[in-house]
């Protein structure tokens, strides 16, 4: 365990992670840390956000993928509201295009599910003193993958329609033309090199571009 920060302040922590049983094993695990305090716990997207909001943690440890809304949303959200808590998200599906997602919303850490506690700690802090962590093997998968060849509305469209929403639904969502989202959907098909806009879904999602 690591020495108690100056004048006895330990870094504060919000929790956010929809699988109860891991947030639960984690907080225990962190609060064994002598400088660490978990203040707030979420398990989805927006609790998150209200946690953050009333807790105004130091750092915000948040699964990628929550309810109501993921990770990088949320770090999204909080780099507006709350400018001084630092953001690390962990993952267990770290997919080259999610990274890249989170570097541009100002996480300052991206980490596998797989690291131990202890190291996550470590990791914790690094963030909270300003600098920035990033899992290796992410960073090198992201690196080898590229950037997505989609437009920000073309992977909107594309996100809206991964639960099989007919185009009607889509526009509606998106606030679009019915033959706009048609556009973005062939558009999207015709980049990814595929058949049809389900098989665009699959693969830019197993890629993180959506």
């Amino acid at each position: 365990m690591s020495a108690v920060p100056e004048a006895g302040r330990r870094v504060r922590l919000l929790l956010a992670d929809d699988e109860h049983l891991i947030r639960g094993a984690l907080a225990a695990l962190l609060s064994l840390e002598d400088d660490l305090v978990v203040v707030a716990e979420a398990a989805s997207g927006p609790e998150a956000l209200a946690m953050a909001r009333a807790h105004e943690p130091d750092v915000a440890v948040l699964d990628l993928e929550m309810p109501g809304a993921d990770g990088v949303k949320v770090a999204t959200s909080l780099r507006a509201e709350l400018p001084g808590c630092r953001v690390l998200i962990v993952t267990g599906h770290g997919r080259p295009g999610h990274l890249k997602r989170a570097l541009e919303a100002g996480v300052r850490g991206f980490v596998p599910k797989t690291v131990s506690a202890q190291r996550l700690a470590e990791i914790i802090r690094t963030v909270h003193a300003g600098s920035r962590y990033v899992d290796p093997e992410l960073a090198a998968d992201a690196i080898s993958a590229g950037d997505s060849p989609l437009t920000a509305r073309e992977a909107e469209v594309l996100e809206f329609a991964g639960d099989g929403s007919p185009v009607a639904e889509i526009a509606e969502r998106a606030a679009l033309s019915q033959g706009t989202v048609r556009n973005y959907l062939s558009s999207a098909v015709s980049k990814l090199g595929v058949e049809n806009r389900h098989a665009a879904v699959r693969l830019a999602r197993e890629r993180g571009w959506v």
